[in-house]
């Protein structure tokens, strides 16, 4: 039961560093965006928490590519969901692996 409830701290945790990086994101340099994209994807990847890591670096190429602003509330939202993913197995990673390119693509 004690992990169970480190993880949901650690979710917690992450969700709140999102809702903090939305509420930012439309005036902050993607580089400081960036930065917190790759805090939040080393802790989901401490904690084993594979599709939030599959969705991080997808936010990171969406970041280098220039998106900023509005575009970036939908990574987010998207991240949000792969932090709240029961699921950490490999067709759950593919899934939002899958999910991301579509987003990318457009």
């Amino acid at each position: 039961m004690g992990m169970e409830t480190d993880l949901g701290a650690i979710r917690a945790e992450l969700t709140a560093r999102i809702a903090a990086i939305d509420v930012r994101a439309p005036y902050t340099p993607a580089k400081t965006l960036a930065r917190d994209i790759d805090a939040i994807r080393l802790i989901a990847h401490r904690n084993g928490l594979a599709p939030a890591v599959t969705v991080a670096h997808f936010v990171d190429s969406a970041l280098s590519r220039g998106e900023h602003g509005a575009l970036v509330h939908g990574w987010l939202a998207m991240l949000r969901d792969a932090v709240a993913c029961e699921r950490q197995d490999l067709a759950a990673c593919d899934a939002f692996a899958a999910a991301c390119s579509v987003r990318l693509a457009h």
